[in-house]
């Protein structure tokens, strides 16, 4: 470590959901950066404004990972701090249809997650462990048997010591921002930056969102300062003596149309047109952020009456246009990796270019200002892994498998190589 490092934490050997992850002897943080897919990386670092995510890969490791489907914040969030797919985790959307009640939810809830996260066996273990949110709709669900600090840029001025671990968190990071902003991530970071270095936390995870990926480009101006800002709250985390992980949710892509509309397709409406008024759609993507996205997304849960023949309705919803994948239920759980209770009867998903929704009447796209970015399909599936330090050669050669963005704890903290071999 350098000389503007913390105290070095204990190392310790936890298990959680089957997996053994040995924490290392000092820092940690690793960063879910939300919609990030690798193009605004590249374009950023292209234009030199990511020095410190340049020198991680050039002396880490980068390389592309595989989120869960769909790809959508709830379910991989839950998937990242867990280690596990969702047919583990039974976090299957932001939104869904809950079997016992037939009532649309938000898994916003830790009621919700059906497994232990690696946050919690960590505190456990006499780790200082701090999870900072951007989104609040995340902080209850993720800190679930947390010992420590969870608490959200968006509420930061709400936080209290009972509640969250900390108080007066504004006073130690700032005032809290507006979530529709790029803000809302630089404050998550920033702070997890001060926690570290007052001695507050020393096994992180920290969760941005993805407003300003909804909004821009890579290439965008504004993409560039946002990202170039990013880099240098992650420096600071390396300047630390903390060994980094980042990772992503999700992609990100416009969905549009040639001739400059939004590439919709509501799939409620022409279905009970064209088979029963009793098709329901769900869309997995719904949650309190609907300037970000309208509530439409690259997936969505289909119900169908009894008596319709799905087979027939499979068929149909495949042939049109824009539509990629349709799975029953059982495909879904056994080749998506999806909890069979948070699964329609069918399950489908659009191209890079569209987005699915229920019926006119149930998306507001007044605020999105006549665009759209989306995600929640294949196409925002392979998101980037930045570590700060090298793999090890077991490690390598997992990597260059079939690598999954929920895997990054088990990276961080079983796949690096040990420092006194990386310095020799």
């Amino acid at each position: 470590m350098n000389s503007n490092s913390v105290a070095t934490p204990h190392s310790a050997e936890i298990s959680v959901n089957g997996q053994s992850f040995r924490i290392p002897d000092r820092a940690l943080a690793v960063i879910c950066i939300d919609g990030c897919g690798d193009e605004y990386l590249s374009v950023s670092m292209a234009a030199g404004r990511m020095p410190h995510v340049q020198e991680m890969a050039a002396t880490g490791y980068r390389g592309m990972v595989r989120a869960a489907l769909p790809t959508f914040t709830n379910v991989n969030n839950c998937a990242i701090v867990t280690g596990v797919p969702p047919c583990e985790t039974g976090i299957a959307g932001n939104y869904i249809l809950d079997p016992e009640t037939g009532e649309e939810v938000m898994t916003n809830s830790s009621k919700f997650l059906q497994n232990e996260t690696i946050l919690a066996a960590a505190s456990q273990a006499g780790r200082k462990v701090a999870m900072v949110t951007a989104k609040d709709k995340l902080r209850e669900l993720l800190s679930k048997n947390m010992d420590g600090i969870a608490f959200s840029a968006e509420k930061a001025d709400e936080v209290t010591e009972e509640v969250h671990g900390i108080a007066e968190v504004e006073r130690l990071v700032g005032p809290k921002p507006s979530i529709y902003s790029g803000e809302a991530s630089l404050y998550t970071l920033r702070a997890g930056v001060k926690l570290l270095e007052e001695g507050r936390a020393d096994f992180l995870y920290l969760s941005l969102t993805d407003y300003m990926q909804h909004k821009f480009a890579p290439e965008a101006p504004e993409s560039l300062d946002f990202y170039g800002a990013i880099d240098e709250e992650i420096g600071r985390l390396i300047e630390l003596g903390a060994v980094v992980g980042a990772t992503a949710d999700h992609g990100m892509n416009a969905k549009m149309r040639a001739d400059g509309g939004i590439n919709v397709i509501y799939l409620e409406t022409e279905l009970r047109a064209k088979f029963d008024q009793g098709c329901r759609v769900i869309c997995p993507i719904t949650d309190p952020y609907v300037v970000h996205h309208g509530a439409l997304g690259s997936a969505v849960n289909v119900y169908l009456p009894d008596g319709l023949d799905q087979l027939e309705v499979a068929r149909w919803i495949l042939d049109q246009p824009g539509v990629t994948e349709v799975h029953d239920r059982e495909t879904a759980v056994r080749k998506l990796e999806l909890p069979a209770a948070g699964v329609g009867d069918l399950f489908v998903l659009s191209g890079r270019n569209a987005v699915l929704g229920r019926s006119p009447e149930d998306h507001d796209l007044s605020q999105l200002e006549g665009s759209l970015r989306s995600h929640g399909g294949r196409y925002e599936e392979m998101v980037p892994m930045l570590l700060s330090e090298p793999l090890s050669e077991q490690y390598r050669v997992k990597a260059a498998g079939d690598p999954r963005n929920f895997e990054i704890f088990d990276f961080v903290c079983n796949g690096l190589v040990p420092r006194e071999s990386s310095t020799s």
